[in-house]
């Protein structure tokens, strides 16, 4: 978002009309295509139908607001990444929404596991997720975490600093162990996306500057020590990407280094993971490539870049995670009020307010990422009214769909469906002004399952030292 005003950039647009590729729909109550998982339909009645289970079905035994997995979907989806990079290391990324039952549907799909936190890796080894198959990431790994990492075997530890290795050498020889590593790696490409979730260009926190030299200096650390076995490279180069045009430049740069390294020791690395970020659909603006063309497109890109540098081509490593649990996952609210604003040029504009918020999805505030929603539990013939969907949080910015066409006829009491809610929501949800986390449940053949339970007033105020023991 670019919009600028004197008041902050959600105002900036207040006397416009709808973003340019904002539509009236012909009819409010058709769901958009491939903005929704896969068992999402329309029942007879207008309400929306998810694995089975109608909107109010589900708030009635859930609560709301709720999050809504649609297992087959989440399944579907896996098992499409899996066969499309059917030769290369398919690693969900966890960071995306992770709880015991969504790592051990990865697990049972095939697919590895990649984390970010102690409380990532903890959650995986619990649920049983064979640590061989798990690949730790982060930019400021505890000595904590990196002992359990060792002694329980995970399979890569992605390094992210010259500290890191000194504390990968000192826990090594301590357990008398050996680590196996990638090298994260910060190749300079400017991904087309938020400033906040892009993570190749040189002035941010993650990896080793390929262009400064500090990248090669650090794997030839790691090839000299005694208890590191460097397997390869790690690059990734932001996230919501709709094509493959910075893939391209990431693996020429990254296969440029693997080659200056094995100049330099003639030994030829074995592994390279080009890291994840593949966007998905939110609104109907958004034009996401087909899995089996991201594939096709990216083993040419690395084929080409091999023959270039004369190399073996590496075992490769691909991390969708957004794009796996994002369409699978579904918000339900329920509509507290609706007012009419003067906004200037004789506009209005309707404000829904529901019972969520920027507490259980943080990304449009954060990085103005835009949504869609509809009315769910019944169908309208009323007409739609350009609206915004709001929080009930104490902050103008707690925006959750910043324009959308929605009946005017909706109230207070109706249900709201925002598509596209699974990945970097519930897993990103905080307790801002003392409001309990939604809970999130997975639907499957009209079965209600709790993958992660609603909190409650009484689990905060247990954490409140002057309240704890009343």
């Amino acid at each position: 978002m670019t919009h600028m005003h004197v008041a902050g950039s959600i105002h900036a647009d207040a006397t416009s009309a709808a973003p340019v590729w904002l539509r009236k729909p012909d009819d409010a109550n058709r769901l958009a295509d491939g903005l929704w998982s896969s068992t999402a339909t329309r029942a007879d009645d207008g309400c929306l139908r998810i694995g089975g289970l109608t909107a109010d079905e589900l708030v009635r035994q859930c609560g709301s607001p709720v999050y809504v997995m649609d297992e087959v979907d989440f399944r579907d989806r896996a098992r499409t990444w899996r066969d499309a990079f059917e030769a290369w290391s398919v690693y969900y990324a966890g960071k995306s929404f992770l709880c015991a039952d969504v790592a051990r549907w990865i697990d049972s799909e095939g697919l590895c596991l990649d984390v970010s936190s102690h409380g990532e890796l903890v959650v995986a080894l619990r649920a049983g997720f064979d640590p061989a198959r798990i690949a730790l990431h982060g930019n400021n790994k505890s000595d904590e975490v990196l002992r359990l990492a060792l002694t329980r075997g995970v399979g890569r530890i992605v390094v992210d600093s010259a500290d890191e290795i000194g504390r990968l050498e000192r826990l090594t020889t301590e357990l008398g162990v050996r680590a196996q590593v990638l090298i994260r790696v910060t190749t300079g490409v400017e991904a087309h996306t938020h400033e906040y979730i892009a993570t190749a260009h040189e002035d941010q926190k993650f990896g080793f500057s390929i262009s400064g030299g500090q990248a090669l200096v650090a794997m030839v650390r790691c090839y000299g020590s005694p208890t590191i076995d460097l397997r390869g490279i790690h690059s990734h180069i932001g996230s919501q990407i709709f094509d493959t045009n910075g893939f391209e430049v990431a693996a020429r740069r990254t296969l440029r280094l693997m080659s200056q390294f094995k100049e330099a020791t003639r030994v030829t690395l074995p592994e390279l993971d080009l890291g994840g970020g593949f966007g998905i659909a939110y609104t109907t603006d958004d034009t996401p490539a087909p899995v089996d063309e991201l594939a096709r497109d990216l083993e040419g890109i690395v084929d080409h870049e091999c023959r270039a540098f004369g190399l073996e081509r590496p075992h490769l490593s691909v991390e969708p995670g957004r794009t796996i649990s994002g369409p699978s996952g579904t918000a339900l609210y329920t509509v507290g009020t609706t007012k009419y604003v003067e906004v200037g040029g004789g506009q209005t504009r309707r404000y829904i307010s529901v019972d969520g918020g920027m507490s259980d999805n943080i990304r449009p505030a954060l990085y103005a990422a835009e949504y869609s929603a509809v009315l769910a539990n019944r169908a309208s013939d009323a007409p739609v009214e350009l609206s915004r969907v709001v929080g009930l949080h104490c902050e103008g910015g707690d925006i959750l769909v910043r324009n959308v066409f929605l009946p005017g006829d909706v109230a207070p009491g109706d249900l709201l469906a925002v598509p596209a809610s699974g990945a970097y929501s519930r897993s990103m949800a905080s307790n801002y002004n003392y409001t309990p986390r939604p809970a999130v449940v997975s639907v499957r053949g009209g079965k209600v399952s709790t993958l992660i339970r609603r909190e409650t007033l009484d689990d905060l105020l247990a954490l409140d030292g002057g309240l704890s023991g009343e």
